[in-house]
């Protein structure tokens, strides 16, 4: 018989806030104003709008422990499992170009030229390609290796990317070095990707990029561990809080020290970083089964739970409507044009707030907008899964 699937409240709890607080950071009024905490760190670092992505993805790994664990203890269902993580994960990627493409096809459209120029530009990776990729990656490794295995494997990936990153000389270079033009993970990114199809803030590297996906599966599989722990039926409640809330002290405490030779660093997603986040998410985590799991404390979860239950739906469609809002032009006094978005920005705040919390205010409005959607969804039970 199989086993039925368990679901944390909880778990849909702490996506929600985070995929909320994803939508709040990328949405900002105007890029020039906004408050340090919201801003990602320019290198080195990590600020609290640094944690959001590896935070999904270790909540990415939990779930993949919750959802697949009969199939895990079934191997005849690894095939058809195996099917839909591919399924799902080119969706996903699918979905991230779409975003990608969506606005440099309007351009060209507009201007009259060739789609072909659209795709000649297009970034090929970003949040939600990598979320893609990171989840079939580890949900056949979940499938496929021991809990032990994992552990191991986790290790060994953090190892192994520090050496590459830390060890290895980059060609043209000559030493290696973990600056943001001249480090390996760059240049496999121009040499794999082109500068034509890296992240158009630096055409030189990319954020999401090629060799730093290798770590981000490890964020994965570290959430993988916490939800086997956290799933497992011969510990108390009490107990799993406990020493996934020290897993995550100690996890905290090893990158901090492994910074000071691998500093921590998202647009690397170093292994220092790894541990760092992933320790944070699972004292974040203890902290919310232990309030609301164990001790039932409800009243504050649903805001955040409609969030969680539609979390891919709202980050692709928060991606879409500002690229919209920017395509859809209104007339000016003068005789010139401007995009919606900035019209209503000019128009309903920056008379009536300062620069930067103009640019919050415009953010917070972008997250209960779609909060009034996600709530009829919810109320009507519409979850739409990707």
């Amino acid at each position: 018989m199989t086993e039925p699937k368990q679901r944390l409240l909880s778990l849909d709890f702490f996506r929600g806030l985070t995929v909320a607080a994803m939508i709040l950071v990328n949405n900002p009024g105007s890029w020039g104003h906004i408050y340090a905490p919201l801003e990602h760190a320019e290198w080195n670092g990590c600020t609290p709008t640094d944690l959001i992505f590896p935070f999904f993805l270790w909540i990415v790994g939990v779930s993949i422990a919750f959802a697949m664990s009969s199939s895990k203890a079934d191997p005849s269902t690894h095939y058809k499992t195996i099917n839909k993580a591919i399924k799902r994960g080119v969706i996903l990627y699918l979905l991230g170009f779409f975003l990608a493409i969506f606005g440099k096809m309007m351009a060209v459209m507009t201007d009259g030229k060739s789609l072909l120029e659209a795709f000649q530009t297009v970034r090929l990776l970003g949040v939600l390609q990598r979320i893609g990729i990171v989840f079939v990656v580890s949900s056949i490794i979940f499938l496929k290796v021991s809990t032990r295995g994992i552990f191991k494997l986790l290790i060994s990936i953090l190892a192994i990317y520090w050496a590459l990153m830390t060890f290895v000389p980059v060609p043209g270079i000559g030493y290696a070095n973990l600056e943001k033009e001249t480090n390996l993970a760059a240049w496999i990114d121009r040499g794999v990707l082109t500068e034509a199809h890296t992240w158009s803030s630096s055409k030189t590297w990319d954020p999401e990029g090629i060799l730093s996906t290798l770590p981000a599966i490890g964020t994965c599989l570290f959430g993988i561990l916490a939800g086997v722990w956290m799933r497992g039926k011969d510990t108390d409640q009490p107990t799993k809080v406990a020493w996934l809330f020290t897993a995550g002290i100690a996890a905290v405490i090893l990158g901090l020290l492994w910074d000071l030779q691998f500093p921590i660093n998202k647009a690397l997603w170093t292994s220092s970083y790894v541990l760092y986040a992933g320790g944070l998410a699972s004292i974040g985590f203890a902290l919310c089964y232990w309030l609301i799991d164990v001790q039932g404390y409800k009243r504050i979860t649903q805001p955040f739970v409609v969030y969680g239950v539609n979390a891919i739906t709202v980050f692709f469609l928060a991606g879409l409507m500002p690229r919209m809002l920017n395509f859809i032009k209104l007339p000016n006094a003068d005789g010139t044009q401007s995009p919606l978005l900035e019209k209503m920005y000019a128009t309903f705040y920056t008379p009536f707030f300062s620069p930067v919390n103009a640019s919050l205010a415009w953010a917070i409005s972008y997250v209960l907008g779609f909060y009034v959607l996600l709530y009829f969804m919810y109320k009507k039970n519409i979850i739409v899964k990707v």
